[in-house]
């Protein structure tokens, strides 16, 4: 299935979420993208440039196995590599913040609805 075209980050965002149902595969993602913040940050605090390719290696491995496993789907990194990259910093965000499973909901409603 081919992914639809987005013109802007907001069009892109509830596409984003909808690829992101399966709370394991979003479980998976969390892991990754702390990996590669840690990873990016002992890039900087001992100026060791290898760990830029474990932080990339990290965030990705761990979101792709999420979706080819759990959600079965195609990542949106293959087509928008960097509205996946702040999409996937933005469900970080807002898992965080415990607001996560309510995005899906909302954007799963509005889905259904439209």
């Amino acid at each position: 299935m081919e992914t639809p075209r987005y013109r802007s980050f907001e069009e892109f965002w509830p596409y984003y979420v909808s690829e992101h149902r399966v709370r394991a595969c979003r479980g998976l993602h969390y892991v990754g993208t702390t990996l590669a913040i840690c990873n990016l940050a002992a890039a900087l605090l001992w100026m060791q440039p290898r760990f830029l390719a474990t932080a990339a290696l990290s965030g990705y491995l761990f979101a792709w196995i999420g979706h080819f496993f759990i959600e079965k789907n195609r990542p949106a990194t293959f087509s928008y590599p960097l509205w996946s990259l702040f999409a996937d910093f933005k469900m970080f965000g807002f898992a965080c913040a415990g607001k996560m499973s309510r995005e899906v909901s909302r954007v799963l409603a509005e889905e259904s609805g439209a």
